[in-house]
């Protein structure tokens, strides 16, 4: 969305990688960078199916934090709301 984003082009993420619908894909709030979780890091998230990769950095102002990416669908994102979950990250990718 446009209005979350530094510059015109929402869909273009911190590192460059384009974001599209269906994408499993992550923010990761910059402290998470000194747990070793970075770019196209594998993140596995308690009850929900398969693998994600962060593709990109939230603002600076948010702690130990991630946000998932729902594509151009605003009104699921509103229903699944703040939820806390339990991560693994740096699980290998299946093949």
């Amino acid at each position: 969305m446009k209005s979350q984003t530094h510059n015109a082009h929402p869909s273009i993420a911190a590192w460059g990688d384009t974001l599209k619908p269906g994408m499993k894909a992550v923010a990761i709030s910059r402290d998470l960078l000194k747990k070793g979780i970075s770019h196209n890091t594998p993140i596995k998230i308690d009850g929900m199916d398969g693998i994600y990769l962060v593709k990109d950095k939230m603002h600076s102002r948010h702690r130990n934090n991630m946000d998932l990416y729902m594509g151009t669908d605003v009104q699921k994102a509103i229903e699944f709301g703040r939820q806390q979950k339990t991560i693994w990250y740096g699980v290998p990718k299946k093949k």
